[in-house]
């Protein structure tokens, strides 16, 4: 081997960097934490400053890494740029007995050549601050899970666990599903007329605005006119007479575009418009990340560090773009001063934002060297980096005041005249603000009567807040402080996996069980999960890495109140009975009971008289409704390993065998105008929509053509 020995995490990662330096360097992986704390026992002794018992996870790793080693003249530790790439440097550097304070390090915030030279060429002493950071989370995450989940395990039921951030995420969950259980829907009245300044085609709609009183405009409690009474008389007062309109103002607008991504809004916007899980997205990233095989070039990163709550740019990424921009849309299109984007104010700024590594290399230009999965989500990189730094869109817009004795109903339009940064990348609320503009209002004078076509008055009620998704409750995480960029997939994966939390089609609601275990914790140990306490630790957390705050300070600040918690929860809470619910069925081999059990896999039917009867049988469906395709049997929901669901009949693999299943709900009693075929309900970008259940219906491939505009999609 050569005499230089380059160390990283990732064996896709070594593959990358290998590109990138002569024969002089072997770089191997570390394949992770290959030192940790045991799983089994606390590894934690908190009577001696906290001071972790690592042990070695992957004897093989250590054993290679020694033999390199010694084969070395010089070594530099290349793991990532952040707490968890620092930490492994340090173990890697005690493990091979390298001077910590030597200079060993090399970090790059992209894996391009220039970047990784400029590393190693530039090597530091490793940064404890960091490490500091790392060994607190870890071992407060440790004491806060070993302490709490044994106490659950005996006060409720085996196999339970409680996290320092999941059980707050959790309790997060919980709030809004009260919230929801609580809200109290209100009557409300939409007014609107269809109106015309001269012929039918000039047609548009004004909705109610206000009333006037003396040469004020009095508007409705949030926009929405509440009292029956009220819009009785506005639709009596409108009905059949014409309005005047009283004011029309013209301007320009402009739209700014968005930022590039961080972890957070990838993570979102991965899951609006890709629909990709958060743990797709990580792990999809990841692979961009560390490099990806591509046909003429070989193993190439495709994209910038992805764990980073950062949106700032370096002026190298910023000049790339702009040339790219003007070639490939023109020069207006590039945005004519330095576009600078504010962090938030709890963002470290240690990265720049994820941004595409290779400006030569554009999503279509290498899409046959990539998955469906790495290439949608490279291609929303890629556009998103791109559309931050090209010109405003620039609209037309136009109000229209109109008003029949004192009741005021305006129209507002806009049209976008310069797409700018719409031409590579739109916001898909935006997307829709766009399309409802294009609808041109006409030219209407002031003082211009408006004849009357017809007043509407609809019956509305408000609605209760939306659930969490995995893109919402990403962004609230991130809004109270709670977890960090590298912790919000595993955060919600880990909230799923315990079955706290579940999903019904892309909404998170709480389980039963997540309910009892949070009301639990909340009932005794309030700070595990208040929002507020748990977003100050992770400041403190950030103190640490910058050298503020001492990691064993922060430590004993927290665990002795902790653990006398513990002992008291111990000592006076007493075990829950958990109810089992009968099935109304008997045991096939005993005559008992059947109940539903809850498993370490999900719920399963067995017999009450276990361990005396070991009957058990799979319950990963749930009835609902009659199967539409043979009548005779009920339909039932699964839900496989993503937690996605669908839908079969029961009578399926029976004899005689129903072929029913359907990714989307039927609709029961509703019939296909076009074929006579059953109705299912659709899911798309969040709102669901009645179609045709017969994939070869006409009605289906009307959908498909009309979707070929990204505006939908069949699925």
């Amino acid at each position: 081997m050569g005499k230089n020995l380059v160390i990283v995490e990732s064996p896709a990662k070594a593959k990358t960097i290998e590109r990138y330096l002569g024969h002089d360097y072997k770089v191997t992986a570390t394949v992770g934490h290959f030192r940790d704390l045991p799983d089994k026992t606390l590894g934690v002794n908190v009577d001696n400053d906290f001071k972790p018992l690592y042990i070695d996870k992957n004897v093989k790793v250590k054993k290679e890494l020694i033999a390199l080693a010694s084969q070395a003249d010089q070594i530099y530790i290349a793991t990532d740029p952040d707490r968890e790439g620092e930490a492994i440097a340090w173990h890697v550097a005690n493990t091979l007995k390298i001077d910590p304070e030597s200079s060993c390090r090399v970090t790059f915030n992209e894996i391009t050549k220039k970047a990784v030279q400029e590393a190693i060429a530039n090597p530091r002493a490793i940064d404890m601050n960091l490490v500091d950071a790392q060994q607190a989370r870890r071992i407060l995450d440790r004491l806060v899970g070993y302490e709490l989940s044994p106490l659950l395990c005996k006060k409720i039921r085996t196999g339970l666990s409680a996290g320092r951030v999941q059980s707050v995420v959790t309790r997060m969950v919980l709030d809004k599903d009260s919230e929801i259980d609580a809200f109290i829907p209100e009557d409300y009245w939409n007014l609107s007329c269809e109106v015309t300044p001269g012929a039918k085609k000039d047609a548009f709609t004004v909705k109610y605005y206000g009333t006037f009183s003396g040469s004020d405009i009095v508007k409705p409690k949030d926009g929405r006119v509440s009292d029956p009474e009220e819009a009785q008389r506005i639709y009596d007062n409108v009905n059949g007479n014409d309005l005047t309109a009283f004011a029309v103002k013209k301007g320009n607008g402009a739209r700014k575009p968005a930022p590039p991504f961080t972890t957070s809004t990838m993570q979102q916007e991965a899951s609006r418009r890709l629909g990709f899980t958060t743990r797709t997205t990580t792990r999809v990233a990841q692979q961009l990340y560390e490099g990806v095989n591509i046909e003429g070039q070989g193993q190439t990163a495709l994209v910038t560090y992805i764990r980073t709550d950062s949106v700032r740019i370096s002026d190298e990424a910023v000049a790339a773009s702009k040339g790219l921009i003007k070639e490939r849309y023109g020069k207006e299109y590039v945005c004519p001063y330095d576009r600078k984007f504010k962090n938030r104010n709890s963002a470290q700024d240690a990265h720049e934002a994820i941004r595409p590594s290779h400006f030569d290399l554009n999503p279509d230009s290498i899409k046959s060297s990539l998955t469906n999965e790495q290439y949608k989500l490279y291609k929303l990189i890629w556009e998103r980096f791109l559309a931050s730094q090209m010109a405003d869109a620039v609209t037309n817009t136009v109000t229209i005041d109109a008003r029949c004795n004192d009741d005021v109903f305006r129209a507002t339009g806009e049209t976008v005249v310069f797409p700018g940064f719409l031409a590579a990348y739109g916001d898909i609320k935006d997307d829709k603000k766009a399309d409802e503009g294009k609808a041109i209002l006409p030219e209407v004078e002031e003082g211009a009567t408006l004849k009357n076509l017809g007043v509407k008055k609809e019956a509305k009620q408000t609605l209760p807040p939306a659930h969490y998704n995995e893109a919402s409750l990403i962004k609230a995480m991130e809004e109270f402080g709670i977890g960090r960029p590298s912790t919000y997939s595993k955060t919600i994966t880990t909230v799923l996996d315990r079955k706290y939390v579940e999903k019904d089609g892309k909404n998170l609601l709480i389980t039963d069980l997540g309910k009892l275990v949070t009301n639990m914790l909340e009932e005794n140990f309030t700070e595990i999960v208040d929002v507020s306490f748990t977003a100050g630790m992770e400041s403190k957390l950030d103190d640490v890495e910058v050298g503020d705050k001492d990691w064993v300070r922060l430590l004993k600040d927290f665990y002795p109140g902790f653990h006398e918690k513990i002992k008291q929860a111990d000592a006076n809470i007493e075990k829950v009975k958990i109810e089992d619910v009968k099935t109304g069925e008997t045991c096939p081999d005993c005559g008992g009971d059947l109940v539903i059990k809850d498993g370490r896999n999900g719920k399963f039917i067995a017999c009450s008289n276990y361990p005396d009867c070991k009957y058990t049988r799979n319950i990963e469906v749930q009835a609902k409704g009659k199967c539409p395709l043979c009548g005779s049997g009920l339909l039932q929901k699964k839900t496989i390993k993503n937690h996605r669901t669908f839908y079969v009949c029961d009578k399926k693999g029976n004899d005689p065998e129903c072929k029913f299943i359907s990714w989307d709900i039927p609709v029961e009693g509703k019939k296909c105008e076009t074929c006579g075929s059953y109705m299912v309900l659709h899911r798309f970008r969040g709102k669901m929509y009645p179609r045709c259940g017969n994939e070869d219906c006409p009605s289906r491939k009307v959908r498909k053509k009309s979707d070929s505009d990204g505006k939908g999609e069949d699925a």
